[in-house]
């Protein structure tokens, strides 16, 4: 029988990170509460949001450029800047697409707008990475970028683990799926891809 983890109130956004990319932003973890709460988005400074679920959907078009008709759903800027991975908690993931998701992560944080109407949100505030809980997929997602990307603070993975998952509140009774074990082998093979893409350098 499969153990299943008990359940905690955590809050629904937690700091993991600060002083991250070149513009030295702080990088959010959350679950679907803190991913559709626009005003507790904005309270911190967060202007992009980074879903790494499948199957969980957010509209934050609040005034659409092209409204919902029959067979159409309405379209325009959304209240903050989006991006998708759409992992799965579990088996099914291809080994590849939590390295693609460090890039769309990595992405958002190095990405220049170009000025024209059709980017109207440009301030370049701090990043929330959800997923429906706020427990595994984000977990994994961010631990390797901040191994990668911050390694005078964490030298390893399981360094950037155990300060992500302390921030995140996660108990020592729910590590066993805090994140699941295959997305922690799935972001260290996504190092070892790094390391061969980038020459070994961070």
């Amino acid at each position: 029988m499969a153990q299943i983890a008990p359940r905690y109130d955590r809050p629904n956004i937690s700091l993991v990170a600060t002083d991250v990319g070149a513009d030295k932003v702080s990088l959010f973890i959350g679950g679907t509460e803190g991913a559709r709460d626009l005003d507790l988005l904005r309270e911190n400074g967060i202007s992009t949001v980074i879903n790494c679920a499948v199957n969980l959907d957010f509209n934050y078009v609040l005034d659409p450029d092209h409204p919902a008709g029959p067979g159409k759903v309405a379209a325009g800027h959304g209240a903050v800047r989006t991006y998708k991975i759409g992992l799965i908690d579990g088996d099914g993931n291809p080994s590849r697409m939590i390295l693609a998701g460090y890039y769309i992560l990595d992405g958002a944080l190095k990405q220049q707008l170009p000025e024209r109407p059709s980017y109207p949100l440009r301030e370049r505030g701090n990043v929330l990475v959800h997923c429906r809980g706020g427990r595994s997929r984000s977990v994994a997602l961010v631990s390797l970028y901040l191994a990668r990307n911050q390694p005078h603070l964490f030298p390893t993975f399981e360094d950037a683990l155990a300060h992500v998952r302390e921030r995140r509140e996660l108990r020592r009774d729910e590590w066993f799926e805090t994140p699941k074990p295959m997305l922690v082998a799935a972001a260290k093979k996504a190092s070892e891809a790094i390391d061969l893409l980038e020459g070994g350098g961070n």
